[in-house]
């Protein structure tokens, strides 16, 4: 690091369709692990330190961001135009500038940085990151001079035989001085019929200037490559998985099967909580110290405590909280609803607007409801130390007072005070000869 490091500034370009999606949903608002695939590098941005942080979007998508600063790219006229349409946002607040691809969510501030000090380092007007893929795709070629510098950038359809040989790419990830980039783009002109305006062109200006363009090569070459169809989303998505649980993994986390394992980026695991295979893990849950989820298990914000169990087979829904040591077994799903500590919910049971105090067993097949009509959720409260019976509805709001009992088969719609036995069921009748069975 330089010891005045200039101030960076990021361009963050998000405002092309992604035709080859197939989908209704811009490219770069495609969700991976719990953020939108431009909110990754967003969050690579802002770790390197870059401020401010102006995304380029469509018109469409002008409502979708919430925190960065936007300007909007009024019609999709190429890389360049993009670029520019952030000028009136960016211009005077930053020495450098750091232009990327919304849609290249693997990268890491790490590499990012590395080409930020390589800039200063190099004292360039432009410094390219460029990578070496085991394919070179349609990716176009970069080509150095005797120094090392960037000679120029041709593109993979412009290539002679011998450029299309060069293993070297351009990843389309820059860092310009500001003071080199703003006027260089009032100097691009279309080389095609629908008018763009390709950033590659600047870059090839200035070095026609006589400025130094340095290059860049990036270590590790899926960090920067793009996403463009839904088998490269997968790719990529298999690929953060991968890393979030390896840090996971290296912060004290058990995960029995890395390859079966779900985690969204925001969600917190504490060191030795214990995760089984084909768990999903999703937005901020959080799952404490010696807790152990799955197999099977799916949560959603929910709050997982100290030496909890869940699972096999269960879903906690958004507002779950399970204080330590309780239990949501199998085939049981929870939402917006606090189980105490020590309580077990075993199996066969949806537990939904509940709160259950401490040392309460809830026996399989158990419901909490709300009336049909009724437009507010209302709260089913069951107290601690509760023993509840196989099949009994609670239809809310009700209250079940500590130390009750309710017996199996009952459907409980008024309170139940402490200590109580509740039966709340039909008296059981047998009429004889009425069987199925009977000789006629």
């Amino acid at each position: 690091m330089n010891a005045r490091q200039p101030k960076l500034g990021a361009v963050v370009m998000a405002a092309g369709l992604g035709t080859r999606m197939r989908s209704d949903v811009p490219k770069h608002l495609h969700p991976i692990l719990g953020r939108r695939m431009v909110d990754w590098v967003l969050e690579s941005a802002r770790a390197l330190g870059a401020d401010p942080i102006v995304v380029v979007c469509s018109p469409a998508t002008a409502d979708a961001f919430d925190g960065p600063e936007v300007a909007v790219q009024e019609s999709p006229l190429g890389t360049g135009d993009a670029v520019r349409s952030a000028r009136s946002v960016l211009e005077g607040r930053a020495e450098n500038v750091l232009v990327l691809s919304g849609d290249t969510p693997l990268l890491t501030p790490g590499l990012l940085g590395e080409l930020v000090d390589a800039h200063d380092r190099e004292a360039a007007w432009a410094t390219v990151l460029s990578f070496e893929p085991d394919d070179p795709k349609q990716y176009g070629r970069v080509l150095r001079n005797a120094d090392g510098g960037l000679a120029g950038i041709v593109e993979h359809r412009d290539a002679t035989p011998e450029q299309r040989a060069v293993r070297e790419v351009n990843s389309s990830i820059y860092v310009f001085r500001a003071d080199k980039l703003w006027p260089v783009l009032d100097r691009l002109s279309p080389h095609n019929v629908q008018g763009e305006l390709y950033l590659t062109d600047s870059v090839a200006l200035l070095v026609a200037d006589g400025g130094r363009v340095a290059v860049h090569k990036g270590g590790d070459p899926v960090e920067t490559e793009g996403v463009n169809t839904r088998a490269e989303l997968a790719g990529v998505a298999a690929a953060l998985r991968d890393r979030i649980n390896e840090g996971h993994m290296l912060a004290g986390v058990t995960i029995v099967d890395p390859q079966t394992t779900w985690i969204d980026a925001e969600s917190v695991l504490e060191p030795d909580a214990v995760i089984h295979p084909f768990t999903v893990i999703r937005g901020t849950s959080r799952v404490a110290a010696g807790a152990e989820v799955g197999p099977h298990a799916v949560l959603v914000d929910a709050i997982v405590g100290e030496g909890a169990a869940v699972g096999p087979f269960c879903y906690l829904r958004p507002g779950t909280v399970l204080e330590a040591r309780a239990k949501a077994g199998t085939f049981v799903e929870i939402k917006n609803s606090v189980i105490g500590e020590r309580t077990k919910v075993p199996h066969l049971t949806y537990l939904g607007d509940a709160d259950v105090g401490a040392d309460t067993n809830i026996a399989a097949g158990n419901i909490t409801a709300n009336q049909e009509h009724t437009r507010v959720k209302e709260r089913t409260v069951i107290g601690r130390n509760v023993r509840t019976g196989v099949d009994n509805a609670f239809v809310a709001p009700v209250s079940i007072g500590d130390d009750a009992w309710i017996a199996a088969g009952s459907v409980i719609t008024e309170d139940v005070p402490p200590g109580a036995l509740a039966i709340a069921r039909a008296q059981q009748v047998n009429k004889e000869g009425r069987g199925g069975n009977r000789d006629d």
